[in-house]
């Protein structure tokens, strides 16, 4: 890829040019900059990125699957003002993503900017640590939304059958069903595209239909004061702040995930500005559709709230749409419209533990990183990065038969841990200096700062909050067991760090090393 002066070719950095008859990818440029070559087919655009990044957080879905939950710790006060909040937050969130995402777009997302932006002495590390906590973090959240499914499709059998009884194991196996199911769907990367733009429309049309038809069918509504000021406290908490703050944890579980479109950056052309409108659109959308999914259906309760609450189908959710229709064959449907979106969750989910699996083996983060960071040359995906994710995903479904509060627990951590994992790259960036790196196009300057500071107090409150115990008496069968998810974590981690990691992570210095090499050897030329 040199001239004839010897000089290497650099292509603008919007767009692909020609250089002495050769055809030069800019994107594929830039990534070989960054020590990388282009392994991945951009085979995305920004609507199927959009679609994978709002699929996964898919906002609504997540309040469907955990309102009655969240009302138990603070009634629907907490629902309606809890989304405002936690979409404040995610608008921070996303503020500091985008803005990384901009500068330095990579499929390792967070890991990637840690590497590049701590101190030296402490890069690997800082790196080391952010993949592992982003990488546990998609898989537990894999897991509770293959759980929301599992239970979705138990409860809908039920409401037909009312004399069947739900058993812990039958969840279980249709858990399993659910992750086997969606699995197909990331084996083929030129398809993969059009699943995730269709999987948006499904989400969007789903919420449309159940936003209408619920509310106008029903046979009374709730007053507006018991939408809109209605706290309940079921939580054994005296103080309603502390419930409030147990409940929040399903709220926000409805707006986590926000990295995911940044592990899409090596699939998506001009990435530096498609990321950012991956990322703020899914707040945006989320935030609309969450907040007035809600209402919509806190206005359609009928009769007692706690005959949904302890319905027989374990799906609260379920029982509200046929109190409404008085219908089982039309309950069922717009549950199916649940489950269909939720199936597009598992998908998106899906996509993005394997990209960060993958992303994350390039640079040995994880053992057997030799198949891990390969991409299928037939299937255009990583394809044992994939596999074993999804395997994991199975594997941790085994602890709903054991506990479902341990597996409750593993929910709240996956919310928390991906936090930690946004706050190591942001705290290194302020260690650096803002201005002391270039800037992307999406770069917010003072607006930026202050998103960066509320993503960081927001982690640290919820390290602290979250792990309270989701009731009182605290007693095995309702204990929040998060601090035992994150001890599990770290332990495979420092394992893994000490007989391994440490030597043979490729870390900064590695990367820039063989990215002069790649340059030179010009196998950036598409």
């Amino acid at each position: 890829m040199e001239n004839e002066k010897g000089d290497i070719a650099r292509a603008p950095s919007n767009h692909s040019s020609i250089e002495n008859g050769k055809l030069i990818d800019a994107d594929a440029m830039k990534l070989a900059e960054m020590g990388y070559t282009q392994d991945m087919k951009r085979n995305f655009s920004v609507w199927s990125v959009l679609g994978v990044g709002f699929s996964l957080t898919n906002s609504w879905f997540g309040i469907s699957a955990a309102m009655i939950t969240g009302i138990n710790s603070g009634g629907p006060l907490l629902i309606i003002y809890g989304i405002i909040l936690i979409a404040i937050i995610s608008t921070a969130v996303g503020i500091s993503l985008s803005e990384l995402a901009s500068a330095l777009p990579n499929a390792g997302g967070q890991y990637f900017w840690a590497n590049e932006l701590a101190p030296k002495r402490w890069a690997n590390f800082a790196s080391y640590l952010t993949g592992w906590f982003a990488w546990a973090g998609s898989i537990f959240t894999s897991a509770s939304v293959a759980l929301a499914m599992g239970s979705a499709l138990v409860g809908c059998w039920q409401l037909g059958h009312p004399d069947f009884v739900i058993k812990p194991w039958h969840v279980f196996v249709a858990y399993q069903i659910a992750n086997i199911f969606c699995f197909f769907f990331n084996c083929y990367g030129k398809t993969l595209p059009a699943v995730a733009t269709f999987t948006l429309y499904t989400s969007l049309l789903s919420f449309v239909v159940i936003l209408i038809t619920v509310p106008a069918v029903a046979p009374t509504h709730q007053h507006a004061k018991f939408v809109f000021a209605t706290f309940i406290n079921n939580t054994g908490w005296t103080q309603g702040g502390i419930a409030f703050i147990v409940g929040l944890v399903n709220t926000n579980w409805a707006f986590a995930c926000l990295d995911c479109a940044t592990h899409m950056a090596e699939e998506v052309h001009k990435p530096e500005r498609m990321i950012p409108i991956a990322i703020m659109g899914t707040v945006a959308i989320g935030f609309v559709t969450s907040w007035f999914f809600s209402i919509s259906m806190f206005f359609s309760i009928v009769g007692d709230f706690s005959d949904i609450a302890g319905t027989t189908t374990l799906v609260p959710i379920l029982a509200l749409f046929y109190a409404a229709l008085r219908n089982k064959a039309g309950a069922i449907f717009l549950e199916v419209l649940i489950i269909a979106t939720g199936f597009g969750c598992l998908i998106a989910s899906h996509t993005w533990q394997s990209r960060l699996c993958w992303s994350f083996a390039r640079d040995r983060g994880l053992p057997g990183h030799q198949w891990l960071s390969k991409v299928h040359p037939t299937l255009d995906i990583p394809f044992y990065a994939h596999f074993f994710s999804c395997v994991i995903v199975a594997a941790v479904g085994c602890l709903y038969l054991g506990s479902y509060t341990a597996f409750n627990s593993m929910v709240t951590a996956c919310i928390v841990l991906l936090y930690i994992s946004y706050a190591i790259p942001v705290i290194c960036l302020l260690i650096r200096g803002r201005d002391n790196i270039p800037h992307g196009p999406f770069w917010l300057g003072p607006v930026g700062l202050v998103s960066n500071i509320i993503l960081l107090a927001w982690t640290l409150f919820t390290i602290i909050m979250y792990s309270f115990p989701y009731a009182k008496p605290v007693l095995a069968s309702n204990m929040n067991y998060v601090s035992a998810v994150y001890f599990v974590v770290c332990f495979i981690m420092a394992i893994d760090w000490f007989l391994r990691g440490r030597k043979s992570y490729r870390g900064q210095s590695d990367r820039h090393a063989e990215a002069e090499e790649v340059m030179r050897s010009g196998s950036v030329v598409r």
